[in-house]
């Protein structure tokens, strides 16, 4: 979607200070722009700038302006929120409505406003405004679940059942995934120029790159699939792991690959994936030893608190308090 010609400029302004001075990637850039657009289209139906009749997804925002955007109150943007929790439907082309998005997707939505109107006031230079009606808007609240991770058990079975055509190559993509944590698209993305002696390079979200070390089974993995990958006639000189038609893998393709093997492996495909592979990673990394901010640099996490979630799964140390409490053998 290109947002360069369906964004009026005061979004265009916004979306381009992302994508050059924050380096944030097309896919965000892209996401940002939709959930603004949706914030736009709704205010013009509240404020009776079109009518109510109008399909939703057909309101153009391209008359959004400055006076438009200044016009906006907390009030408008709560009775927003408002509606995405009651009104909105979940999934578009569903038969089936279900209404009201999760509060995690507010939550995300409610962050875009925020940047949006905090860059407006404080970075934008051809369309500053001088009140931000945002600026202690909360974040709605949400629910705090824990990732949910494969057993080391369930690792090892897993990796013992991929079979198939491409056996070397899935098992090489599974090895990394359970052993590096790697995010599905930063996985796809390996090119063969990324793999050093005992590391590899990552490009992680926002552009950013790190350097994720191989253990002894990531290499060993790797290697056997390059025994295969130098005999195949790849259309895309540059990927690392390919597809049938030999084309760069695409992150779709990993994710039903991922249920594929689970399924065969008799795990339950419906309540893991790939990403699940990665908190698995995470997890049977910490339950190691190894501490949370070094987790925090091997994931590529921006943020500390992002990886402390997998703290709370199991943390010896609290079970070692409890045990060591003077009243833990006292009995009625």
């Amino acid at each position: 979607m290109d947002y360069r010609t369906k964004a009026p400029e005061i979004l265009r302004e916004f979306l381009f200070y992302h994508e050059t001075i924050k380096g944030h990637s097309k896919k965000t850039i892209e996401e940002y722009f939709l959930d603004l657009r949706m914030f736009f289209r709704f205010l013009k139906i509240q404020k009776e700038l079109v009518s109510r009749d109008e399909v939703f997804e057909n309101i153009s925002i391209m008359d959004v302006d400055k006076n438009f955007v200044e016009s906006i109150s907390i009030t408008d943007v709560y009775e927003y929120l408002a509606f995405l929790s009651r009104d909105r439907p979940k999934h578009l082309r569903s038969r089936t409505k279900d209404y009201g998005l999760s509060a995690s997707t507010r939550a995300r939505k409610t962050a875009v406003i925020r940047s949006y109107y905090k860059y407006l006031s404080l970075k934008s230079v051809t369309n500053r405004i001088t009140n931000n009606p945002v600026a202690d808007l909360d974040t709605p609240k949400q629910r705090k679940s824990l990732p949910s991770f494969l057993s080391l058990d369930e690792s090892i079975k897993l990796l013992d059942n991929v079979d198939g055509v491409n056996r070397e190559r899935d098992f090489c993509m599974l090895t990394i995934f359970l052993n590096c944590g790697l995010r599905i698209s930063e996985l796809a993305g390996l090119n063969i120029s990324d793999l050093r002696e005992d590391s590899i390079r990552v490009l992680g979200k926002g552009n950013k790159e790190r350097i994720v070390y191989l253990n002894d089974a990531c290499a060993s993995a790797i290697n056997d699939y390059l025994l295969i990958r130098k005999d195949i006639a790849s259309l895309d000189k540059y990927a690392l792991f390919l597809s049938s038609r030999r084309t760069r893998i695409s992150t779709s393709t990993i994710h039903s690959l991922v249920k594929k093997h689970l399924f065969a492996a008799g795990l339950d495909d419906t309540k893991y994936s790939s990403h699940k592979l990665r908190h698995t990673a995470a997890t049977l990394m910490l339950k190691s030893g190894v501490d949370v901010r070094t987790l925090q640099e091997l994931l590529g996490h921006e943020h500390l608190n992002t990886t402390q979630i997998y703290t709370h799964i199991e943390n010896s140390s609290l079970r070692d308090a409890a045990l060591k409490s003077p009243l833990s053998k006292y009995k009625k």
